[in-house]
């Protein structure tokens, strides 16, 4: 959360691919899962009394952090930046203190495990071939690297919460819970969509289409067939989610409705 997310952008640059994608897979649910499973039930009260606090750190940090990538050149950056982003919808997922809030942003980090993961993965996969991460020297993939644009826009597609694909059940369930709770609060991060779907979109136009910059870049190659094997998970998972989310939800909630009866929240 904002200001506290300084590190994260600076840890992604530095760390190998196998280490992004474990700290986005993996290392950033850490949070969320704390919140739920001790501030919620064992901290009711205080949960009560922050839960404004936290509504306002989580909407300008959604804000603040959409608008900062969007003037990033770093592709990993971009990435990272967006992913605080998504970290804040499942924050405030967790203090609207309702069970379509809490199920969504469980949900969210379940799926923003495995896009934030993937599209990791594409900039591995870029940086091996080029040895660069700089968006200005990229463009026009498209006609070099088919496969390889074909799953970048799918991962794209799934991070800016595309009906069908895991992020937007999620998201959904989050707005309408912090809805419930506040509704300018839920107005306001609304606006994080929009601003997510322009820098996705705006990195996704500028890196895949247009013409080749054969000035910076010689030699290109698309994904192979062990790349691909990895990404075939990655695949099934997103649009799995995106079309039986029941199968998640159906899981959670039982546990999430004790959670709020126990805390006394319901």
């Amino acid at each position: 959360m904002m200001p506290f997310h300084i590190w994260l952008p600076e840890a992604h640059v530095e760390a190998p691919t196998s280490g992004s994608v474990i700290l986005a897979g993996v290392l950033l649910k850490l949070g969320g899962y704390g919140f739920i499973r001790f501030s919620l039930p064992m901290f009711p009260e205080a949960t009560s009394f922050f839960t404004p606090l936290v509504l306002a750190m989580s909407v300008i940090a959604v804000i603040y952090a959409s608008l900062t990538t969007i003037r990033q050149v770093d592709l990993k950056k971009i990435i990272a930046y967006s992913s605080v982003a998504h970290m804040n919808f499942v924050t405030l997922g967790i203090f609207s203190m309702n069970i379509q809030g809490i199920e969504g942003s469980i949900l969210l980090m379940l799926s923003h495990g495995i896009v934030s993961s993937a599209l990791f993965l594409c900039v591995g996969v870029v940086y091996d071939r080029h040895h660069t991460r700089l968006v200005k020297y990229f463009s026009g993939l498209v006609h070099t690297m088919p496969l390889f644009v074909t799953l970048f826009l799918l991962f794209t597609m799934a991070n800016i919460s595309l009906p069908g694909t895991s992020s937007f059940v999620g998201e959904l369930l989050v707005l309408v819970g912090t809805f419930q709770k506040s509704t300018s609060a839920c107005f306001l991060a609304a606006t994080g969509m929009v601003l997510g779907g322009g820098y996705s979109l705006w990195l996704c136009n500028r890196i895949c289409f247009g013409n080749l910059k054969t000035y910076s870049i010689r030699i290109f190659k698309d994904i192979d067939r062990r790349e691909a094997m990895i990404f075939v998970p990655f695949v099934f998972l997103t649009i799995y989610m995106g079309i039986y989310p029941e199968t998640f939800l159906d899981v959670m909630h039982p546990s999430v409705t004790n959670l709020l009866v126990q805390s006394t929240i319901l």
